[in-house]
Protein backbone atom coordinates (compact mmCIF):
# COMPACT_ATOMS: atom_id res chain seq x y z
CA UNK A 1 0.00 0.00 0.00
CA UNK A 2 2.41 2.79 0.61
CA UNK A 3 4.73 1.31 -2.34
CA UNK A 4 1.58 2.23 -4.42
CA UNK A 5 0.84 5.49 -3.03
CA UNK A 6 4.65 6.31 -3.18
CA UNK A 7 4.63 5.59 -7.18
CA UNK A 8 1.09 7.45 -7.44
CA UNK A 9 2.88 10.68 -6.06
CA UNK A 10 5.60 10.54 -8.90
CA UNK A 11 3.19 9.74 -11.17
CA UNK A 12 1.46 13.26 -10.62
CA UNK A 13 4.28 14.88 -10.35
CA UNK A 14 5.83 13.86 -13.95
CA UNK A 15 2.36 14.20 -15.37
CA UNK A 16 2.60 17.92 -13.86
CA UNK A 17 5.92 18.66 -15.27
CA UNK A 18 4.80 17.52 -18.81
CA UNK A 19 1.41 19.45 -19.13
CA UNK A 20 3.78 23.03 -17.92
CA UNK A 21 5.97 22.02 -20.95
CA UNK A 22 3.19 21.96 -22.70
CA UNK A 23 1.68 24.90 -22.10
CA UNK A 24 4.50 26.56 -22.28
CA UNK A 25 6.04 25.35 -25.97
CA UNK A 26 3.34 23.82 -27.46
CA UNK A 27 0.32 26.30 -27.20
CA UNK A 28 2.06 29.62 -26.71
CA UNK A 29 -0.70 30.03 -23.48
CA UNK A 30 2.29 31.65 -21.62
CA UNK A 31 4.85 34.13 -23.18
CA UNK A 32 7.39 36.55 -22.12
CA UNK A 33 7.38 40.02 -21.84
CA UNK A 34 8.79 42.92 -19.99
CA UNK A 35 5.57 43.36 -17.83
CA UNK A 36 2.20 42.38 -17.06
CA UNK A 37 0.05 44.33 -19.40
CA UNK A 38 -3.45 43.20 -17.84
CA UNK A 39 -6.22 43.58 -20.15
CA UNK A 40 -4.62 44.18 -23.64
CA UNK A 41 -7.51 46.99 -23.92
CA UNK A 42 -8.34 49.00 -21.03
CA UNK A 43 -11.06 51.39 -20.91
CA UNK A 44 -9.59 55.11 -21.04
CA UNK A 45 -9.62 57.13 -18.36
CA UNK A 46 -11.82 60.80 -19.08
CA UNK A 47 -9.45 63.64 -18.60
CA UNK A 48 -11.07 66.17 -16.87
CA UNK A 49 -11.06 69.68 -19.48
CA UNK A 50 -8.83 71.32 -16.46
CA UNK A 51 -6.45 68.18 -16.76
CA UNK A 52 -6.27 68.11 -19.89
CA UNK A 53 -5.97 71.95 -21.02
CA UNK A 54 -2.59 71.60 -18.79
CA UNK A 55 -1.34 68.47 -20.36
CA UNK A 56 -1.99 70.33 -23.68
CA UNK A 57 -0.04 73.26 -22.44
CA UNK A 58 3.00 71.01 -21.67
CA UNK A 59 2.74 69.85 -25.38
CA UNK A 60 2.21 73.20 -27.17
CA UNK A 61 5.13 74.82 -24.83
CA UNK A 62 7.47 71.74 -25.92
CA UNK A 63 6.37 71.44 -29.74
CA UNK A 64 6.82 75.31 -30.21
CA UNK A 65 10.16 75.43 -28.71
CA UNK A 66 12.15 71.73 -29.87
CA UNK A 67 12.42 73.30 -33.71
CA UNK A 68 14.67 75.88 -32.02
CA UNK A 69 17.39 73.96 -30.07
CA UNK A 70 20.33 73.00 -31.88
CA UNK A 71 22.97 70.52 -30.46
CA UNK A 72 26.31 71.32 -30.45
CA UNK A 73 29.51 69.64 -30.92
CA UNK A 74 33.19 71.21 -30.57
CA UNK A 75 37.03 70.29 -30.56
CA UNK A 76 39.51 71.99 -29.09
CA UNK A 77 43.10 71.88 -28.41
CA UNK A 78 44.61 71.82 -25.01
CA UNK A 79 48.47 71.43 -23.65
CA UNK A 80 49.51 67.72 -22.71
CA UNK A 81 49.92 68.13 -18.80
CA UNK A 82 51.74 64.93 -18.42
CA UNK A 83 52.57 64.10 -15.09
CA UNK A 84 56.01 65.35 -13.54
CA UNK A 85 57.79 62.07 -13.88
CA UNK A 86 56.64 61.09 -16.90
CA UNK A 87 57.91 64.30 -18.41
CA UNK A 88 61.27 63.60 -17.11
CA UNK A 89 61.71 60.50 -19.03
CA UNK A 90 59.55 61.88 -22.32
CA UNK A 91 60.21 65.78 -22.49
CA UNK A 92 59.55 66.16 -26.13
CA UNK A 93 55.72 64.33 -25.23
CA UNK A 94 54.86 67.34 -23.41
CA UNK A 95 54.48 69.56 -26.68
CA UNK A 96 52.36 67.56 -28.09
CA UNK A 97 48.87 69.17 -28.18
CA UNK A 98 46.26 66.85 -27.30
CA UNK A 99 42.38 67.36 -28.86
CA UNK A 100 39.55 67.19 -26.95
CA UNK A 101 35.64 66.90 -27.88
CA UNK A 102 33.08 68.29 -26.32
CA UNK A 103 29.62 70.26 -26.64
CA UNK A 104 26.50 71.15 -25.55
CA UNK A 105 23.10 72.97 -26.90
CA UNK A 106 22.23 76.29 -28.08
CA UNK A 107 19.08 77.97 -28.87
CA UNK A 108 18.61 79.72 -32.07
CA UNK A 109 17.66 83.40 -31.48
CA UNK A 110 17.20 84.60 -34.93
CA UNK A 111 16.27 83.63 -38.56
CA UNK A 112 19.30 84.15 -40.22
CA UNK A 113 21.60 81.50 -37.84
CA UNK A 114 22.84 83.33 -34.62
CA UNK A 115 22.80 80.63 -31.91
CA UNK A 116 23.05 81.56 -28.16
CA UNK A 117 24.76 78.62 -26.27
CA UNK A 118 26.97 79.07 -22.86
CA UNK A 119 30.46 80.44 -23.02
CA UNK A 120 32.35 77.23 -21.34
CA UNK A 121 30.23 74.92 -24.30
CA UNK A 122 32.30 77.02 -26.94
CA UNK A 123 35.32 78.08 -25.10
CA UNK A 124 39.18 77.61 -26.90
CA UNK A 125 36.88 75.89 -29.91
CA UNK A 126 38.89 75.25 -32.51
CA UNK A 127 35.93 73.59 -34.84
CA UNK A 128 32.33 73.65 -33.70
CA UNK A 129 29.39 72.02 -35.54
CA UNK A 130 26.02 72.19 -35.53
CA UNK A 131 23.16 69.41 -35.85
CA UNK A 132 19.57 71.14 -36.56
CA UNK A 133 16.10 69.45 -34.84
CA UNK A 134 16.04 68.38 -38.33
CA UNK A 135 19.19 67.01 -38.76
CA UNK A 136 21.18 69.14 -41.17
CA UNK A 137 24.35 69.86 -39.99
CA UNK A 138 26.57 73.35 -40.28
CA UNK A 139 30.00 74.41 -39.54
CA UNK A 140 29.61 77.50 -37.17
CA UNK A 141 31.19 80.54 -36.55
CA UNK A 142 32.34 81.87 -32.78
CA UNK A 143 30.51 85.49 -32.93
CA UNK A 144 31.61 86.54 -29.20
CA UNK A 145 31.79 84.85 -25.65
CA UNK A 146 31.33 86.60 -22.06
CA UNK A 147 33.08 84.85 -19.55
CA UNK A 148 31.31 86.52 -16.76
CA UNK A 149 27.81 85.39 -17.50
CA UNK A 150 29.20 82.25 -19.24
CA UNK A 151 27.66 83.41 -22.25
CA UNK A 152 28.29 83.20 -26.16
CA UNK A 153 26.76 83.58 -29.44
CA UNK A 154 27.74 81.12 -32.16
CA UNK A 155 26.50 81.88 -35.99
CA UNK A 156 25.68 79.66 -39.12
CA UNK A 157 25.21 80.04 -42.79
CA UNK A 158 21.17 79.22 -43.33
CA UNK A 159 18.13 81.40 -43.44
CA UNK A 160 14.68 81.10 -42.75
CA UNK A 161 15.74 79.27 -39.56
CA UNK A 162 13.05 78.41 -36.58
CA UNK A 163 13.89 81.30 -33.99
CA UNK A 164 13.17 81.21 -30.59
CA UNK A 165 10.58 83.30 -28.61
CA UNK A 166 12.57 84.70 -25.61
CA UNK A 167 10.77 85.95 -22.81
CA UNK A 168 10.68 88.08 -19.70
CA UNK A 169 12.85 86.60 -16.58
CA UNK A 170 12.28 89.85 -14.65
CA UNK A 171 8.84 88.01 -13.96
CA UNK A 172 9.36 84.86 -12.90
CA UNK A 173 8.12 83.48 -9.25
CA UNK A 174 9.08 80.51 -7.37
CA UNK A 175 6.42 77.38 -7.94
CA UNK A 176 6.30 78.55 -11.31
CA UNK A 177 6.39 75.15 -13.93
CA UNK A 178 8.98 75.33 -16.28
CA UNK A 179 10.73 72.81 -18.88
CA UNK A 180 14.37 72.39 -20.07
CA UNK A 181 14.93 71.35 -23.54
CA UNK A 182 18.40 70.27 -24.81
CA UNK A 183 20.82 67.62 -25.94
CA UNK A 184 21.92 65.42 -22.44
CA UNK A 185 23.87 63.02 -22.70
CA UNK A 186 23.81 62.91 -26.41
CA UNK A 187 20.08 62.81 -26.08
CA UNK A 188 18.79 65.07 -28.98
CA UNK A 189 15.98 66.50 -28.63
CA UNK A 190 15.06 65.87 -24.53
CA UNK A 191 12.39 67.86 -23.01
CA UNK A 192 12.39 67.50 -18.93
CA UNK A 193 10.03 69.36 -16.82
CA UNK A 194 9.70 70.50 -13.21
CA UNK A 195 9.08 73.68 -10.92
CA UNK A 196 11.28 77.09 -10.07
CA UNK A 197 12.73 76.36 -6.76
CA UNK A 198 14.43 79.86 -6.69
CA UNK A 199 15.45 82.72 -7.95
CA UNK A 200 18.40 85.21 -7.50
CA UNK A 201 20.93 82.11 -6.61
CA UNK A 202 24.79 82.53 -6.35
CA UNK A 203 26.24 79.51 -6.59
CA UNK A 204 30.26 80.48 -7.04
CA UNK A 205 30.94 78.76 -10.52
CA UNK A 206 32.04 81.75 -12.41
CA UNK A 207 35.74 82.31 -10.93
CA UNK A 208 35.69 85.69 -11.43
CA UNK A 209 35.49 88.90 -8.66
CA UNK A 210 33.45 90.41 -11.70
CA UNK A 211 31.80 87.25 -12.27
CA UNK A 212 27.46 88.04 -12.71
CA UNK A 213 25.71 85.06 -10.94
CA UNK A 214 21.34 85.49 -10.53
CA UNK A 215 20.76 81.85 -11.39
CA UNK A 216 16.93 80.40 -11.58
CA UNK A 217 17.26 77.16 -10.06
CA UNK A 218 14.63 74.41 -11.09
CA UNK A 219 14.34 70.88 -10.41
CA UNK A 220 13.30 69.90 -13.91
CA UNK A 221 16.10 67.18 -15.20
CA UNK A 222 19.37 69.08 -16.46
CA UNK A 223 22.40 66.82 -17.13
CA UNK A 224 25.79 67.41 -19.00
CA UNK A 225 24.92 68.66 -22.90
CA UNK A 226 21.82 70.47 -21.56
CA UNK A 227 24.13 73.12 -21.42
CA UNK A 228 23.18 76.33 -23.57
CA UNK A 229 19.67 75.15 -24.14
CA UNK A 230 16.40 76.45 -23.41
CA UNK A 231 14.35 77.12 -19.65
CA UNK A 232 10.71 77.36 -21.20
CA UNK A 233 8.15 78.51 -19.30
CA UNK A 234 4.34 77.36 -20.28
CA UNK A 235 3.30 79.52 -22.90
CA UNK A 236 6.73 78.57 -25.08
CA UNK A 237 9.02 81.57 -24.66
CA UNK A 238 12.61 81.47 -22.97
CA UNK A 239 12.94 82.61 -19.44
CA UNK A 240 16.45 81.20 -18.99
CA UNK A 241 19.47 79.79 -20.78
CA UNK A 242 20.62 76.33 -18.93
CA UNK A 243 24.58 76.56 -17.37
CA UNK A 244 24.95 74.45 -14.60
CA UNK A 245 23.77 71.17 -12.22
CA UNK A 246 24.13 70.32 -8.68
CA UNK A 247 26.23 66.90 -8.45
CA UNK A 248 27.31 64.96 -5.62
CA UNK A 249 31.03 65.42 -6.58
CA UNK A 250 31.27 62.07 -7.78
CA UNK A 251 29.96 62.19 -10.53
CA UNK A 252 29.08 65.33 -13.05
CA UNK A 253 25.40 64.12 -13.76
CA UNK A 254 21.98 65.54 -12.45
CA UNK A 255 21.07 65.15 -8.89
CA UNK A 256 18.07 67.30 -8.31
CA UNK A 257 18.81 71.25 -9.22
CA UNK A 258 20.07 73.10 -12.31
CA UNK A 259 20.91 76.32 -12.86
CA UNK A 260 20.05 79.01 -15.81
CA UNK A 261 20.89 82.21 -16.99
CA UNK A 262 17.75 84.77 -16.85
CA UNK A 263 17.11 85.64 -20.18
CA UNK A 264 16.73 89.26 -20.42
CA UNK A 265 20.49 89.38 -19.05
CA UNK A 266 21.51 87.09 -22.14
CA UNK A 267 19.58 89.09 -24.33
CA UNK A 268 21.16 92.19 -23.28
CA UNK A 269 24.57 89.84 -23.66
CA UNK A 270 23.39 88.76 -27.05
CA UNK A 271 23.12 92.15 -28.48
CA UNK A 272 26.07 93.39 -27.32
CA UNK A 273 28.21 90.26 -29.00
CA UNK A 274 26.56 90.31 -32.19
CA UNK A 275 26.82 94.19 -32.66
CA UNK A 276 30.39 94.51 -31.45
CA UNK A 277 32.07 90.72 -30.84
CA UNK A 278 32.09 92.24 -27.15
CA UNK A 279 29.95 93.29 -24.18
CA UNK A 280 29.85 97.23 -23.66
CA UNK A 281 28.92 96.58 -19.56
CA UNK A 282 28.59 99.54 -16.67
CA UNK A 283 29.80 99.11 -13.75
CA UNK A 284 29.01 101.62 -10.70
CA UNK A 285 32.95 100.53 -9.81
CA UNK A 286 32.06 99.49 -5.93
CA UNK A 287 33.12 96.20 -4.04
CA UNK A 288 29.67 95.18 -2.03
CA UNK A 289 28.70 92.82 0.57
CA UNK A 290 25.28 91.47 1.63
CA UNK A 291 24.32 93.65 5.13
CA UNK A 292 23.85 90.55 8.21
CA UNK A 293 22.29 91.89 11.50
CA UNK A 294 25.49 92.98 13.24
CA UNK A 295 26.07 95.13 10.36
CA UNK A 296 22.93 96.87 10.70
CA UNK A 297 22.95 97.24 14.16
CA UNK A 298 26.05 98.90 14.01
CA UNK A 299 24.57 101.15 11.60
CA UNK A 300 21.91 102.29 12.53
CA UNK A 301 19.49 100.10 10.35
CA UNK A 302 15.70 98.90 12.01
CA UNK A 303 16.58 95.45 10.16
CA UNK A 304 19.11 93.64 7.71
CA UNK A 305 18.59 95.18 4.61
CA UNK A 306 20.81 96.85 1.07
CA UNK A 307 24.04 96.26 0.31
CA UNK A 308 27.18 97.51 2.04
CA UNK A 309 29.45 99.06 0.00
CA UNK A 310 32.89 98.15 0.89
CA UNK A 311 35.07 99.86 -1.23
CA UNK A 312 35.10 102.59 -4.08
CA UNK A 313 37.14 102.68 -6.96
CA UNK A 314 39.30 105.62 -7.13
CA UNK A 315 37.67 107.51 -10.17
CA UNK A 316 34.80 105.10 -10.71
CA UNK A 317 31.52 106.20 -11.50
CA UNK A 318 30.32 106.06 -7.93
CA UNK A 319 33.42 107.99 -6.70
CA UNK A 320 32.06 110.79 -9.15
CA UNK A 321 28.94 110.55 -7.43
CA UNK A 322 30.67 111.06 -4.08
CA UNK A 323 29.22 107.45 -2.77
CA UNK A 324 31.61 106.33 0.14
CA UNK A 325 32.54 102.99 1.77
CA UNK A 326 29.97 102.04 4.56
CA UNK A 327 26.92 103.35 2.60
CA UNK A 328 24.19 101.09 2.46
CA UNK A 329 22.54 100.81 -1.14
CA UNK A 330 18.57 100.11 -0.23
CA UNK A 331 16.91 100.91 -4.22
CA UNK A 332 18.02 100.71 -7.44
CA UNK A 333 15.62 102.82 -9.85
CA UNK A 334 13.06 102.35 -6.86
CA UNK A 335 14.05 98.11 -6.70
CA UNK A 336 14.69 97.17 -3.37
CA UNK A 337 18.27 95.23 -3.51
CA UNK A 338 19.29 92.70 -0.36
CA UNK A 339 21.71 90.85 -2.14
CA UNK A 340 25.17 91.40 -3.95
CA UNK A 341 23.95 89.73 -7.28
CA UNK A 342 20.71 91.81 -6.74
CA UNK A 343 22.10 94.08 -7.36
CA UNK A 344 24.99 92.90 -10.16
CA UNK A 345 22.41 91.43 -12.04
CA UNK A 346 20.33 94.62 -12.28
CA UNK A 347 23.57 96.27 -13.52
CA UNK A 348 24.03 93.42 -15.89
CA UNK A 349 21.28 94.02 -18.16
CA UNK A 350 22.67 97.72 -18.43
CA UNK A 351 25.09 99.83 -20.73
CA UNK A 352 28.32 101.98 -19.86
CA UNK A 353 26.53 105.67 -20.11
CA UNK A 354 23.52 104.46 -18.23
CA UNK A 355 21.84 106.11 -15.39
CA UNK A 356 20.81 104.60 -12.83
CA UNK A 357 19.34 106.32 -9.34
CA UNK A 358 20.61 104.37 -6.08
CA UNK A 359 19.16 105.02 -2.94
CA UNK A 360 21.18 105.54 -0.03
CA UNK A 361 21.39 105.07 3.63
CA UNK A 362 24.05 106.72 5.42
CA UNK A 363 24.07 108.09 8.91
CA UNK A 364 20.91 106.58 9.57
CA UNK A 365 19.47 108.80 6.66
CA UNK A 366 18.33 107.93 3.50
CA UNK A 367 19.48 110.27 0.08
CA UNK A 368 19.50 109.57 -3.53
CA UNK A 369 21.94 109.72 -5.90
CA UNK A 370 22.31 109.43 -9.90
CA UNK A 371 24.82 107.14 -10.92
CA UNK A 372 25.82 107.16 -14.95
CA UNK A 373 27.70 103.99 -15.41
CA UNK A 374 31.21 104.11 -16.33
CA UNK A 375 33.14 100.66 -18.69
CA UNK A 376 35.52 98.67 -16.47
CA UNK A 377 38.91 99.75 -15.61
CA UNK A 378 41.69 96.91 -15.89
CA UNK A 379 42.91 98.80 -12.72
CA UNK A 380 39.82 97.95 -11.10
CA UNK A 381 40.54 95.33 -8.28
CA UNK A 382 43.75 97.76 -7.10
CA UNK A 383 42.85 100.92 -7.92
CA UNK A 384 40.65 101.38 -4.22
CA UNK A 385 39.64 104.44 -2.97
CA UNK A 386 43.45 105.91 -1.14
CA UNK A 387 41.49 107.81 1.09
CA UNK A 388 42.66 107.33 5.10
CA UNK A 389 41.77 108.38 8.44
CA UNK A 390 44.23 110.87 10.02
CA UNK A 391 46.83 109.47 11.88
CA UNK A 392 46.58 110.54 15.03
CA UNK A 393 49.10 110.17 17.97
CA UNK A 394 49.67 106.44 18.93
CA UNK A 395 48.87 105.55 22.74
CA UNK A 396 51.13 102.76 23.94
CA UNK A 397 49.92 102.36 27.45
CA UNK A 398 48.65 98.40 26.50
CA UNK A 399 50.85 96.27 24.05
CA UNK A 400 48.48 93.53 23.65
CA UNK A 401 45.60 92.62 25.16
CA UNK A 402 42.55 90.04 24.83
CA UNK A 403 38.79 91.14 24.58
CA UNK A 404 36.43 88.85 25.84
CA UNK A 405 33.36 91.10 24.72
CA UNK A 406 34.26 90.35 20.86
CA UNK A 407 36.22 86.99 21.14
CA UNK A 408 39.50 88.64 19.86
CA UNK A 409 42.96 89.19 20.75
CA UNK A 410 44.91 92.33 19.81
CA UNK A 411 48.55 93.45 19.91
CA UNK A 412 50.07 97.09 18.44
CA UNK A 413 51.82 96.53 15.13
CA UNK A 414 55.24 97.80 13.96
CA UNK A 415 56.11 100.59 11.03
CA UNK A 416 57.48 97.58 8.75
CA UNK A 417 54.04 95.78 9.08
CA UNK A 418 52.12 98.90 8.65
CA UNK A 419 53.79 99.31 5.41
CA UNK A 420 53.48 95.12 4.18
CA UNK A 421 49.27 95.88 4.64
CA UNK A 422 49.29 99.79 3.17
CA UNK A 423 48.09 101.82 5.98
CA UNK A 424 48.78 104.12 8.42
CA UNK A 425 47.67 102.93 11.11
CA UNK A 426 45.81 99.68 13.27
CA UNK A 427 46.11 97.06 15.41
CA UNK A 428 46.88 93.19 14.93
CA UNK A 429 44.22 90.40 15.60
CA UNK A 430 46.73 87.60 16.85
CA UNK A 431 43.77 84.85 17.64
CA UNK A 432 40.11 84.69 17.52
CA UNK A 433 38.09 82.36 19.77
CA UNK A 434 35.99 79.45 18.52
CA UNK A 435 32.76 79.68 17.24
CA UNK A 436 32.67 83.51 18.24
CA UNK A 437 30.84 85.86 16.38
CA UNK A 438 34.30 87.03 15.21
CA UNK A 439 35.23 83.91 13.86
CA UNK A 440 31.76 83.95 11.61
CA UNK A 441 32.03 87.38 10.22
CA UNK A 442 35.80 85.71 8.93
CA UNK A 443 38.10 87.31 10.99
CA UNK A 444 41.09 85.47 11.53
CA UNK A 445 44.82 85.79 12.99
CA UNK A 446 46.79 88.26 10.96
CA UNK A 447 44.05 90.81 10.10
CA UNK A 448 44.81 94.49 10.84
CA UNK A 449 41.93 96.41 12.38
CA UNK A 450 42.24 100.12 11.06
CA UNK A 451 38.82 101.72 12.58
CA UNK A 452 36.30 101.24 15.30
CA UNK A 453 33.21 103.00 15.41
CA UNK A 454 34.70 105.01 12.42
CA UNK A 455 37.47 105.92 14.60
CA UNK A 456 41.13 105.43 13.25
CA UNK A 457 42.61 102.75 16.02
CA UNK A 458 46.74 103.27 16.59
CA UNK A 459 46.83 101.44 19.68
CA UNK A 460 44.86 98.35 21.99
CA UNK A 461 44.41 101.25 24.28
CA UNK A 462 42.40 103.07 21.47
CA UNK A 463 40.12 99.92 20.78
CA UNK A 464 39.98 98.53 24.33
CA UNK A 465 38.25 101.73 25.12
CA UNK A 466 35.65 102.05 22.59
CA UNK A 467 34.61 98.40 22.70
CA UNK A 468 34.12 99.21 26.62
CA UNK A 469 31.85 102.34 25.46
CA UNK A 470 30.12 99.63 23.12
CA UNK A 471 29.29 96.97 25.42
CA UNK A 472 25.35 95.95 25.58
CA UNK A 473 25.17 97.40 21.19
CA UNK A 474 27.24 96.61 18.04
CA UNK A 475 30.32 97.93 16.68
CA UNK A 476 31.86 98.60 13.26
CA UNK A 477 34.95 97.20 12.58
CA UNK A 478 36.74 98.20 9.40
CA UNK A 479 39.40 95.64 8.95
CA UNK A 480 42.82 95.32 6.28
CA UNK A 481 44.26 92.38 4.80
CA UNK A 482 48.16 91.81 3.17
CA UNK A 483 46.44 92.11 -0.65
CA UNK A 484 46.02 95.75 0.09
CA UNK A 485 41.96 95.26 0.42
CA UNK A 486 39.76 96.62 3.26
CA UNK A 487 36.62 95.24 4.77
CA UNK A 488 33.49 96.32 6.83
CA UNK A 489 32.47 94.16 9.37
CA UNK A 490 29.81 94.26 12.10
CA UNK A 491 30.41 92.61 15.68
CA UNK A 492 27.84 92.45 18.60
CA UNK A 493 29.54 93.37 22.08
CA UNK A 494 28.50 91.59 24.98
CA UNK A 495 27.94 92.97 28.36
Amino acid sequence: MKKRNILGTIALLVIGVVFGAVLVSGFGLVRPGYASVGNPNPPLAELEPEVQKFNDAFVNAAEAVTPSIVQITTVSTEANEAHEMFKFFFPFKDDIPQERQGGGSGVIISNDGYILTNNHVVEKATHVEVVLHDKREFEAEVVGTDPLTDLAVIKIDAKNLSAANLGNSDNLKVGQWVMAIGNPLSLTSTVTAGIISAIGRNINIIQDSYGIESFIQTDAAINPGNSGGALVDLRGSVIGINSAIATNGFTSNYIGYGFAIPINIAKIVSEDLITNGEVNRGYIGVRIEAVNPDVANAIGLDKPKGILIQQVMEDGAAAEVGLKEGDVILKINGKEVNEPNELQSYIAAKRAGDKVSLTIFRDKKEMKKDVTLKPRSDNDTKNVDKKKSAKPKKKLEVSEKKLESIGLSIRNVKDDELKTYKVDNGIMITNVDRFSKAESQRLARGVVIVEADRKAITSVSDLVEIVDAKKGSSLLLKVAYQDGTTRLVGLEVKK
